[in-house]
């Protein structure tokens, strides 16, 4: 029995993966395997996270079930059959209901024995771009938190110089004019107080310990949930959808609310003109990716979080900006929440994105699993 045989007979059976597809497994590029009725019976770790999905999921399902245009590929797939060609190779967009249509370049075919089988290998078009983008994220990351610890180090030395002269000057003020005066002091000293507030929520990722235990991130999700729920009791909704089979990790699990935290919460402020109207919707979402790439290194599990808000979109001109100190697109906002996010992930050895746009902002946090 050749390998393609074997994977026919164990698609029919259980569902496993044969010792012999282990060199697929490696591959970072998708790679599917149909039967002569046009179903799944093979998929490697590369095209279950390129689908979202798992082998036991997906075996024995059409690609209909996958995408929502999936004829153009079937018909690629049913040419193959017909043994027209030895392989076509062909770009093609994959629409997927409620998910960003995934963009490839398609390599179909056929299979010699058992008949009628086919292979598609889908390599996807922005894998490199993502690569260099997270690769740049970091060190642009890495820049950024050496540039606010030496800027808050030089602002906090002279603050207090300046609050205490005020403070002095204050003691000094002459009797007939002191309570007229001691305005201009006390604005002074207030102004250095704010400022002494903001460096130090500037220094505090790097002051506090990391305290790593063991964490369940689903622990994480509900006490933020808890949290949310009590600020904003009515008209907003927090929906879950979480993967059981997530194993717990090693981190700050305090940190790691904190980061969950900022996120939700600056949804919640987003979205309160839904909230008002009752339409208002936050999603709760956890997958395990597979043979994933963080910070230039390859795991073969990877938490793949997600936190989904309905709401109005982050604003194009600052939406490459949103992780950069100070940057804000909310009135009175101070621009830290997700700095400090940013921060704590990256100490988990992960990596934070964002993709947003009228309706629908995604926040994905991945981090290295056991």
């Amino acid at each position: 029995m050749n390998l393609v045989s074997k994977i026919a007979a164990r698609a029919a059976g259980a569902i496993s993966r044969p010792p012999a597809l282990a060199g697929l497994e490696l591959l970072a590029s998708a790679v599917v395997i149909l039967d002569a009725e046009g179903r799944i019976s093979y998929v490697n770790a590369a095209a279950e996270n390129l689908l979202e999905s798992s082998l036991k999921a997906l075996s024995r399902q059409k690609l209909s079930a996958q995408f929502l245009n999936a004829e153009e590929l079937e018909h690629i797939c049913g040419q193959a059959r017909a043994h027209k060609f030895s392989d076509l190779r062909q770009d093609l967009t994959l629409e997927r209901a409620g998910r960003e249509p995934l963009h490839v370049h398609s390599i179909v075919s056929a299979l010699e024995d058992p008949p009628c089988h086919v292979l598609i290998e889908l390599r996807e078009h922005l894998q490199h771009i993502k690569l260099d983008r997270e690769e740049r994220i970091l060190d642009q990351s890495q820049v950024n938190k050496e540039l606010i610890r030496n800027l808050a180090h030089e602002i906090k030395n002279p603050l207090g110089g300046i609050r205490g002269a005020a403070q002095l000057l204050e003691m000094e003020l002459p009797g007939a004019h002191a309570v007229q005066l001691r305005e201009y002091t006390q604005v002074i000293i207030k102004e250095a107080d704010r400022l002494q507030t903001l460096v130090d929520r500037l220094l505090a990722p790097h002051r506090r310990p990391h305290i790593v235990g063991d964490v369940n991130i689903h622990e994480v999700l509900e006490r933020v949930r808890s949290l949310i729920m009590a600020e904003f009791p009515s008209g907003l909704t927090i929906l879950r959808d979480y993967d059981a089979s997530i194993p717990e990790f090693r981190g700050d699990k305090e940190q790691l609310i904190q980061t969950v935290l900022n996120i939700a919460h600056n949804a919640a402020q987003a979205l309160s003109a839904q909230i008002e109207a009752g339409q208002a919707q936050i999603v709760f979402k956890t997958r395990v990716a597979r043979q994933v790439t963080l910070a230039k290194v390859r795991y073969g599990l990877a938490l793949d979080l997600h936190i989904i808000d309905n709401g109005p979109g982050i604003a194009p001109q600052i939406r490459d900006r949103i992780f950069y100190p100070l940057v804000s697109g909310r009135e009175g906002g101070s621009g830290l929440g997700l700095t400090l996010a940013q921060t704590f992930v990256q100490q988990h050895m992960g990596v934070i994105e964002c993709e947003s746009r009228p309706g629908c902002t995604d926040f994905r946090i991945l981090l290295p699993l056991p």
